[in-house]
């Protein structure tokens, strides 16, 4: 039996999505492990899967599937918790963090973390590549310097966003482009006005946050090019290499951290320390399997729970039923926003919405509108979502390299929530001119 013949109904759509949310909001709002509170909407997926008379068998199958889906960014993760205690051990923070005190002048200290981690973002095109490389020397900076760590994470995600949605070497800008099967020099002529603005946007805001800032903050750096020492410097050096030259985050991520354990080694660090760090952390820095563990699991069930949206179709009738009446870009805007919100809260991943969304409203924005329209509405949306969302393994990922919780700072991650408001702008102001045509066209008929 093909999964084409399958339908769910609304209200066991909304059921999902509500039962889903119920038990992350549980989990996030009681600090409890993100895997407690997503089995109920995982369990629930399974029983309404089951009542269409799909075998067991089938549905362990598609489950393992989609964890197999997953299996990229669990092992990536699992190598982050052994990046920092790496890099601690060997010196590495500590010489990154004099250098950063160094060049990074604590009046203009947001603003500048922001342009850096923007420019390294559209380099890398990856936020994660961006947050790993140059996220621990900067928000250890802000430590030392006393400075808000919410804020400083806010630019520090902001920038990387940056590059993660408009870079031409994201491979998320690379699947959109596939996805509405617009030419990718199209789909970033089309992106550009709400780009430009939101970055000028995020400058302002945190040039301000620079110029109110209340803490009293000096220069604390004592560092001195002699004190640099390469040796020191080679795990974010590897980790920067291998990215740039394209080579996978995994790649760079094994070089950092097998170089970083041969510095600490030859500086008289034991593999009975080094061990210990791996598995705990290090207090201060963090990091550490123990810290990791129900992070993977829940990454791994949140793949699985995928698996059965994506093969059984449960959410793309839904869509299609809701945008049969839309005709007006605004309209079509607010409800491409809302559907790819709806899909972001219980895909948890980047991939899924962006492929789900733009294959489902193709057709629709292709008659209506422009594909290049729905690539701009997708970009200020669904690439961005899976970074506000706090069970979304793309903000987990982010939060877990800055080592700040999202809810922290995301009032500070400018970039993230204004695009949306910004393509909302923009849409207003094509329904204007569209009108404005039509009665034109009306008048002169007439």
């Amino acid at each position: 039996m093909k999964t084409d013949f399958y339908r769910f109904s609304s209200i066991q759509i909304i059921s999902l999505i509500i039962v889903t949310l119920i038990g992350v909001l549980f989990a996030v709002s009681f600090h409890q492990p993100l895997l407690i509170g997503f089995i109920p909407g995982f369990l629930l997926l399974v029983l309404l899967v089951k009542s269409k008379d799909v075998p067991f068998k089938k549905i362990v199958k598609i489950s393992l599937n989609g964890i197999r889906k997953t299996k990229t960014v669990i092992f990536i993760l699992f190598l982050v918790s052994f990046v920092l205690p790496a890099w601690y051990e060997s010196g590495t923070i500590g010489q990154l963090v004099s250098i950063s005190l160094y060049f990074i002048t604590p009046e203009h200290f947001f603003l500048v973390t922001f342009i850096i981690a923007m420019f390294f973002s559209m380099t890398l095109g990856t936020s994660v590549g961006t947050l790993s490389a140059v996220g621990i020397p900067i928000m250890g900076t802000a430590v030392e310097l006393n400075l808000s760590p919410d804020i400083v994470a806010g630019a520090l995600i902001s920038g990387a966003f940056v590059g993660d949605r408009t870079s031409p070497f994201s491979s998320a800008f690379q699947l959109l482009s596939h996805t509405v099967e617009v030419p990718t020099k199209k789909q970033w002529k089309a992106m550009f006005p709400t780009t430009v603005s939101a970055i000028l946007f995020g400058i302002i805001v945190y040039g301000l946050l620079d110029y109110v800032k209340d803490e009293k903050v000096t220069n604390l750096s004592t560092f001195s090019w002699h004190q640099v020492s390469i040796v020191t410097l080679l795990p974010p050096l590897i980790l920067i290499a291998v990215v740039v030259f394209r080579k996978g985050i995994i790649y760079a991520f094994i070089g950092s951290i097998t170089g970083a354990v041969i510095v600490a080694l030859l500086k008289g660090i034991s593999l009975q320390q080094l061990s210990y760090s791996f598995l705990f952390g290090v207090e201060g820095v963090g990091g550490g399997l123990a810290n990791m563990y129900l992070l993977l699991l829940f990454l791994a069930l949140a793949g699985a729970y995928n698996g059965l949206l994506e093969e059984f179709k449960i959410i793309q009738p839904f869509i299609d039923e809701w945008f049969k009446k839309s005709q007006t870009i605004l309209t079509d805007t607010f409800k491409t926003i809302g559907a790819t919100f709806g899909i972001s809260l219980i895909a948890a991943n980047q991939t899924l919405p962006i492929i789900l969304t733009g294959r489902t409203l193709l057709p629709h924005w292709s008659k209506n509108q422009t594909k290049e329209e729905l690539a701009r509405v997708l970009g200020d949306s669904t690439m961005l979502f899976p970074g506000m969302i706090p069970w979304s393994v793309l903000a987990i990922m982010c939060s877990t390299i800055v080592g700040i919780p999202l809810l922290d700072f995301f009032p500070y991650a400018v970039f993230l929530w204004v695009l949306p408001i910004m393509t909302v702008i923009v849409s207003l102001n094509r329904h204007i001119k569209q009108s404005k045509r039509v009665k034109e066209k009306m008048v002169s008929v007439s």
